[in-house]
């Protein structure tokens, strides 16, 4: 229990600026309001939309707020403040958040734009599976930068896991399809492919995931697949047009959102999932290698609202 409460901690700490900004709002309009009326509601909208939820997941939680409250039959602002946290909730839960590929075989494959932190990310992924008692391979199929490849191997350095890598500019799908044959032949359990995401020339990188995903399909069909973006949660409701941007090019099955101790938007942790149905797997609020922890929708918004974690007991 220490670590997860480490982590937690960390998440309440990482959310200061999101909670200054959302919740602070929120807990006034609380204490602030008599009764239950219209300008009660239109100012929890407000906020929330202030906060990064974007408009159309505030409409989803406001109305299901709405709903709770009269049949509950409601009348004391105060009491709001636990059905607002579940309305939030509830736009994210996707059902059981999928790790699957832990217990399988798998290619995890991580693209995002440059400076979100994806290849620290893969980074921190691969030592943490390590340390889970797996056999990790990372594959440096960014090879546009030269930077990457050598972060890469940094990580891979300190993170005792082997490195398939090839000069600055080669292919990425010849990186890949090396990669494959090393996770084949040396039992890897998982395989994470560290791949550029030029989203400006959004034509070049559907052709270059379409070809890293060919040889996956040919070379190693029984793998599990994952594909992964990484987002940065700084840039608020920009990120939601990422992850919208990659869904056109790849078949997006999970977001990694990173920076969020460093922003006041931290709310887009919430828009994504329910807006785009993308379930956030992992979240950073910090530079350490655990740092970067699954996503737990329950935690996070308890973070969010500073609500202590009752002790399961």
């Amino acid at each position: 229990m220490g670590e997860k409460k480490g982590f937690f901690g960390k998440l309440v700490a990482g959310l200061q600026k999101t909670r200054d900004n959302i919740i602070a709002g929120v807990d006034s309009i609380f204490s602030g309001f008599s009764a239950i009326d219209d300008e009660f509601y239109e100012e929890i909208e407000e906020i929330l939309i202030m906060g990064d939820l974007g408009i159309q997941t505030t409409m989803s939680i406001m109305e299901d707020l709405r709903k709770k409250i009269k049949e509950q039959n409601i009348k004391d602002p105060m009491e709001c403040k636990q059905l607002l946290m579940d309305s939030i909730m509830e736009q994210m839960d996707l059902g059981e958040n999928a790790y699957e590929f832990e217990n399988r075989r798998s290619v995890l494959l991580i693209i995002g734009v440059n400076g979100v932190g994806k290849t620290t990310s893969v980074g921190k992924l691969a030592g943490q599976m390590k340390d889970d008692g797996k056999k990790v391979i990372v594959a440096a199929a960014d090879t546009f930068r030269a930077a990457a490849i050598e972060q890469l191997s940094e990580w891979a350095k300190r993170a005792g896991v082997d490195i398939i890598a090839q000069q600055e500019g080669s292919d990425p799908a010849a990186v890949v399809f090396d990669a494959v044959a090393a996770a084949k032949s040396r039992h890897a359990d998982i395989l994470i492919c560290d791949t550029a995401g030029r989203l400006h020339n959004k034509k070049n990188l559907m052709e270059e995931l379409k070809k890293i995903n060919r040889i996956i399909d040919k070379e190693y069909p029984e793998a599990y697949r994952e594909t992964l973006v990484v987002l940065d949660g700084t840039t608020g409701q920009n990120a939601l047009v990422q992850a919208k941007q990659f869904m056109e090019v790849a078949d997006i099955t999970g977001i990694i959102l990173t920076k969020l101790d460093g922003t006041a938007k931290g709310g887009i942790a919430v828009a994504i999932q329910s807006e785009l149905g993308i379930p956030v797997k992992y979240i950073g609020v910090g530079e350490k290698l655990d740092d970067l922890q699954k996503f737990n929708a329950k935690e996070f918004v308890s973070a969010l609202f500073h609500v202590e974690e009752k002790e399961e007991a």
